[in-house]
């Protein structure tokens, strides 16, 4: 049994599809496919979707080389749509956005409580950095950073430690979540040079916080 075949297209052949960046959960943009541009995603590992506007199937990055590498393919409870993970190489929008959901319609609520920063920003900010990596800009100081070479990274990392043991020492708290997300951004940084995922320290505190 082919893998889609459960699937339900529409009266023109086409799912909606929606597009998630793996390592942040952002979502990216929501497309079309066919069974063709479905079937051809999972034959090749990257992203291709059905433009109904130009009647015709297209890979994602065909021309701005900004592709996405398949991680996983979900459908929903009535497999009526789909939800595809991925690794986005530079931006997923057209207008250059790294979202086609970059505007807002109605304003979160200022006066409710924000509750705790979520850790997802760390792999949101990953994402970021592994992007000014493989795709470098004169006016980034992680693209400067990185192209510098281990070494500067390295410097800046133990700079950023001592920053913070200093500003441990003290009593003023903002200091000390200043100068921790400096060392933190650093860390991260120094992960993309080495290319390591932080999924792979986060199974480790797992591995450690079971035994």
């Amino acid at each position: 049994m082919n893998a889609i075949d459960g699937l339900t297209f529409d009266e023109q052949g086409l799912i909606p599809t929606v597009v998630q960046e793996r390592e942040t959960g952002e979502v990216l943009m929501l497309a079309y496919m066919n069974a063709e541009s479905l079937e051809r995603t999972i034959a090749t590992g990257e992203t291709h979707f059905w433009s109904r506007s130009r009647d015709r199937l297209w890979r994602k990055g065909e021309t701005s080389g900004h592709t996405q590498t398949v991680v996983e393919i979900r459908f929903d409870c009535d497999a009526d749509a789909l939800l595809v993970r991925v690794h986005q190489r530079g931006v997923a929008c057209h207008t250059g956005e790294r979202s086609c959901f970059h505007r807002t319609l109605v304003e979160p609520d200022s006066s409710a409580p924000s509750g705790t920063a979520s850790s997802a920003i760390l792999d949101e900010l990953f994402a970021v950095i592994r992007d000014r990596k493989e795709n470098p800009c004169p006016d980034s100081y992680t693209a400067n950073l990185l192209s510098d070479g281990v070494e500067r990274v390295l410097k800046k990392v133990g700079e950023e430690a001592a920053e913070v043991i200093i500003a441990a020492m003290g009593d003023d708290r903002d200091e000390i979540v200043y100068e921790t997300a400096d060392l933190l951004y650093h860390l991260l940084v120094l992960l993309a040079e080495r290319g390591v995922e932080p999924e792979t320290v986060y199974a480790e505190l797992r591995r450690r916080r079971r035994a």
